[in-house]
């Protein structure tokens, strides 16, 4: 879901002369003076977390609920939650990121998502004179304790985070146990995009796969990784009894006309009987403190298609 979203950041129009400016200023100051392959300044704990940036809609989420928000300085894109977030300045979508977005902020530590990018940024950021924790990202409730984890001795703060992520690991054992028993392994089809009608769904090793087994759901889609586009004849032996897609909330993306007119949609249970599930992108693929909640909505809307259709 983090690779969707997409908002305006802090830096300024690209090409422009301020841009080089602050390019050159940030570069100076921060790397400037480091010898030819210098060693990275990746660490697991932070000298001083007093200027940070977040980086990652989990990362943040979990610095929040830490109550280490004071220490935030700016966040990136996909840190939409909670709402409070979003009065820090933003250095741009985690994918797309540029070294002197970043810096600008003037950091003393920079906590970012494993996959944030790219990478050419990432090299500078880790020789940059500032340091830089990566968080581990992984599609399983064992992960999000991890994530929990690193970010705590990040801050410092292990207490506060073993605390926090045995809270979290209770109620994601919970709504686990609860959504097996309820959704009955409804086939689920993830569907990222449709483009000119070409169908980009979710296969394994995937946030929406994840989720969807967490939810005591069963990916209608296998033998590949990662987002592909799949073929009408794919979908069909899929055999979707639903279709999940993200909720964008501005009214872009698919239209419910245009998914269900799909002649592979339409072949199946799913599209005879119209079904489809939209849900906020960050909630549903964030792998963070909210994820059993939506464990616990995803699996009562399989139950809830499940008795509507059978």
């Amino acid at each position: 879901m983090q690779d969707i979203m997409k908002r305006r950041s802090v830096n300024r129009k690209p090409g422009s002369r301020w841009r080089m400016l602050v390019a050159a200023c940030a570069l100076g100051a921060f790397f400037g003076g480091l010898p030819t392959g210098a060693v990275a300044q990746t660490v697991d704990r932070f000298a001083d977390a007093s200027r940070l940036v977040a980086i990652g809609g989990a990362v943040t989420e979990i610095v929040y609920s830490l109550g280490e928000e004071g220490r935030l300085v700016a966040r990136d894109t996909t840190s939409s939650y909670p709402e409070a977030a979003l009065a820090l300045p933003d250095v741009g979508y985690m994918r797309a990121l540029s070294p002197e977005g970043v810096l600008s902020v003037s950091p003393t530590a920079i906590l970012a998502a494993e996959g944030s990018g790219p990478p050419t940024t990432m090299a500078v950021l880790e020789k940059a004179r500032v340091q830089l924790v990566l968080v581990p990202e992984s599609h399983s409730g064992k992960g999000i304790l991890e994530k929990i984890r690193v970010v705590g001795k990040a801050l410092g703060v292990e207490d506060k985070a073993e605390a926090l992520a045995e809270r979290v690991g209770k109620e994601l054992q919970e709504a686990e146990t609860a959504a097996t028993a309820a959704a009955g392994g409804r086939r689920v089809l993830f569907i990222l995009s449709m483009q000119g009608g070409r169908i980009l769904a979710a296969g394994s090793d995937t946030g929406a796969d994840g989720i969807i087994r967490m939810a005591g759901g069963t990916n209608a889609v296998s033998g590949f990784s990662g987002y592909k586009q799949v073929s009408d004849e794919a979908i069909a032996e899929a055999r979707p009894d639903v279709i999940l897609m993200m909720d964008r909330g501005d009214g872009s993306g698919v239209s419910d006309a245009d998914l269900f007119a799909h002649p592979a949609i339409a072949g199946t249970a799913a599209g005879a009987n119209k079904a489809l599930l939209r849900m906020d992108g960050s909630y549903l693929l964030g792998f963070g403190p909210r994820t059993a909640s939506a464990v616990r909505d995803l699996s009562a809307k399989l139950h809830d298609v499940e008795t509507a259709t059978d």
